[in-house]
């Protein structure tokens, strides 16, 4: 068959190779192939229409129709369509951006740093880290902690931040020198009896003796997201951050949150840092920083990050690193656009209004049989399932009900992904209470429908 009468699907499975993604299923049936967007709706080939619950990848906050951003990006590429940051230049849409991350974040930063998405962002504040050690004479401080299921990304230094088995395996992953803690997780991890303050001091006891085994002078910082996203939106417990904090701060590590998905306004507040009280010395942000309209990502460094790799470039003559795209005029243009629209339409306000009723609508399945946890914060959710009250569990592998769940729940006009048995969701911050309705009704009809399926 010529290409020229395939359908896009087959075409899809001849010649792409998809990420996270099964390869040999895609070659037996291709993939959902979406054809436009609009507001929180996406439309397939065929012309139905699906809810974007999980906003993309995390990231399209402003949904799938913006015409201020499609305006800044046809301006920006009339006037300077490409340059670059190398060997001191510049343009003016990456200083405006510049100097807006850094005049807004929640503590003290002295610069940005840009590349083109989280992972590459991660990556690049492991050797900026590396780098400083290096610069002040503390050659052994490079190991850094992180957290089982942290994503940080899938980048070589990144995956072996994130904290996933599935991007572990068959990679050869983590290298040396990653450490991983136990996840924050209290209704898995808990003990019996365990109170979540006594859990997050348990949790910061396991950092101190992680730190003290392996050396403080060899501990370069400890990476987390304010909300672990991938890993199944996981919400720290009560004094978590605050007990983590005080650790780093005993033993001068710095500390690196990850704001890809948490930030700008996600969690309720502008950042995830506010909701939680971090403090950090490097923020990495991404995702809705542009809607996810273009490829881009910021490194926020404070002073105590900054100096001593000026001190070192100085030295050295350069900074060897960066990238062709980092701080690509376009796609700084529409990052500045972006943060108006959020700040004119105080999205972040009604980000918090419309997550705190999608968490009280989804708290209404939580007595569902199939149902094990409802958790999130803001407009980020994950409601877990669990096949222990079926007639037969054993016949439900961990994630086989999550992703039949997710098959369903497509079928039903709503995007989700299953993180294991978790559903994930994670809609357009434009989104409104009709929206969410739709959502949960949808997630209850697909429950019913999996509990008919799983049943004898």
């Amino acid at each position: 068959m010529t290409d020229d009468i395939m359908t896009p699907e087959m075409r899809d499975a001849r010649y792409v190779m998809h990420p996270l993604t099964d390869a040999r299923a895609n070659l037996q049936s291709g993939p959902l192939i979406i054809d436009r967007g609009e507001g929180i709706h996406v439309y397939d080939l065929a012309g139905n229409r699906y809810i974007e619950a999980m906003a993309g990848l995390w990231s399209v906050g402003l949904g799938f129709s913006e015409p201020r951003l499609v305006a800044a990006a046809t301006r920006q590429m009339e006037r300077l369509p490409y340059y670059h940051p190398f060997s001191q230049k510049g343009h003016g849409p990456m200083v405006d951006l510049a100097e807006r991350l850094v005049t807004m974040a929640p503590v003290p930063m002295s610069k940005a740093f840009f590349t083109n998405s989280g992972s590459e962002a991660n990556d690049t504040v492991i050797k900026m880290l590396w780098y400083r050690a290096n610069a002040l004479g503390q050659t052994q401080r490079k190991k850094i902690i992180s957290r089982q299921r942290a994503y940080h990304g899938i980048t070589i230094a990144a995956a072996s931040l994130t904290g996933i088995p599935a991007n572990h395996t068959g990679f050869d992953l983590p290298l040396p020198g990653f450490l991983h803690l136990t996840a924050p997780h209290y209704r898995r991890f808990a003990r019996p009896g365990e109170s979540e303050e006594d859990f997050a001091t348990r949790l910061a006891g396991e950092l101190e003796e992680l730190i003290l085994r392996e050396g403080p002078e060899t501990i370069a910082a400890f990476f987390g997201e304010p909300v672990m996203g991938a890993g199944g939106v996981i919400v720290p417990p009560r004094t978590y951050w605050e007990k983590i904090q005080a650790v780093l701060e005993r033993y001068d590590i710095m500390l690196v949150a990850d704001e890809v998905i948490c930030g700008f306004g996600r969690t309720g507040r502008m950042f995830g840092c506010e909701t939680y009280g971090i403090r950090p010395d490097v923020m990495v942000l991404s995702k809705q920083l542009s809607s996810s309209y273009l490829p881009i990502s910021a490194i926020l460094l404070n002073g105590r990050m900054f100096e001593p790799i000026a001190d070192l470039t100085h030295s050295i003559g350069t900074f060897g690193h960066g990238f062709t795209g980092g701080g690509h005029p376009v796609a700084a243009a529409v990052a500045v656009e972006t943060l108006r629209i959020i700040d004119e339409r105080g999205l972040v306000a009604r980000a918090a209004e419309a997550g705190a009723w999608m968490q009280e609508c989804l708290a209404t399945l939580a007595d569902h049989p199939l149902v094990d946890e409802v958790r999130g914060v803001g407009l980020m959710a994950a409601v877990e399932l669990t096949p222990a009250r079926l007639a037969d569990p054993a016949a439900w592998p961990t994630g086989a009900l999550g992703r039949r769940a997710a098959q369903l729940l497509q079928q039903q006009g709503v995007i989700s992904r299953a993180m294991g048995d978790a559903l994930a969701f994670c809609p357009p911050m434009i989104i409104d209470r009709e929206g969410i309705d739709a959502i949960v009704a949808a997630l209850r009809t697909t429950l019913d429908l999996c509990l008919k399926e799983a049943t004898p």
